[in-house]
């Protein structure tokens, strides 16, 4: 990637703090390129194809955008300003929050599982648009056992309260008595807890198994992960 950048300002793009704060890091040594410490305030950067760098000792790359894959456990809210729970950016390293990365598509507090993270706008857009209809991979229990009447239901539609139109799953598989799979290809506020209440039944505990193509990896609760460029791609993919 041809570029030309002061070293500080690349600094500041990953994360590290203000202007002036990356300015400081420079100065007392605390940033060396290539293994050499650069203290020229004046170092210009020209090419950040697989840029290599650290600070404090510790290693980083360049990333012009980050794409973030979180197991998001029970009781945390996606959003930078909680009010009942913490919040999923406490899970994440301050370099990231620093970068202002959004959560693609809330999860509820008690929802668990896949969870992206981005600073991209556009690919947070391209995601999370209605009209892109990317599906979405639910993992469901039931308070009550699921009827074969009720995943019909669920798959021929049911309208849900001052919302338009019809709301229908796919993929609708039964896991055990009290278990099921379903994709949703829309995202409206609670929608799968208010499907299954419109068939006569009721959430327990909701857990999203898969984005587009993009399944959760072997990831541990409140474990993330930097996305490869193929998950990346993966998510975006409707078939």
């Amino acid at each position: 990637m041809d570029i030309d950048m002061l070293l500080e300002k690349m600094l500041q793009s990953q994360g590290f703090g203000s202007r002036k704060y990356c300015q400081q890091l420079i100065k007392n040594g605390a940033v060396s390129i290539q293994d050499e410490i650069q203290k020229d305030l004046k170092y210009r950067i020209h090419d950040l194809t697989d840029f290599n760098f650290q600070v404090f000792d510790q290693n980083y790359v360049y990333r012009e955008k980050v794409y973030i894959i979180l197991n998001k456990p029970k009781g945390f809210e996606c959003s930078h300003q909680p009010h009942h729970h913490q919040s999923v950016f406490s899970l994440l390293p301050d370099l990231l929050i620093q970068r202002n990365i959004a959560a693609v598509g809330r999860l509820d507090q008690d929802t668990t599982g896949l969870l992206l993270l981005t600073d991209d706008g556009q690919y947070l857009h391209t995601l999370t648009h209605p009209k892109k209809h990317v599906p979405k991979v639910y993992h469901v229990a039931t308070i009550d056992p699921i009827t074969v009447d009720q995943m019909h239901q669920l798959e021929q539609g049911v309208e849900l309260h001052n919302e338009k139109g019809v709301f229908a799953a796919t993929n609708v598989t039964l896991l055990n008595e009290t278990q099921l799979s379903m994709t949703i290809h829309q995202g409206v506020y609670h929608q799968v807890k208010r499907m299954i209440a419109a068939v006569g039944n009721k959430v327990t505990a909701l857990h999203r198994h898969k984005i587009g193509q993009l399944e959760l990896p072997n990831l541990a609760e409140g474990e993330w992960m930097y996305l490869t460029e193929t998950q990346k791609l993966a998510a975006q993919q409707i078939t």
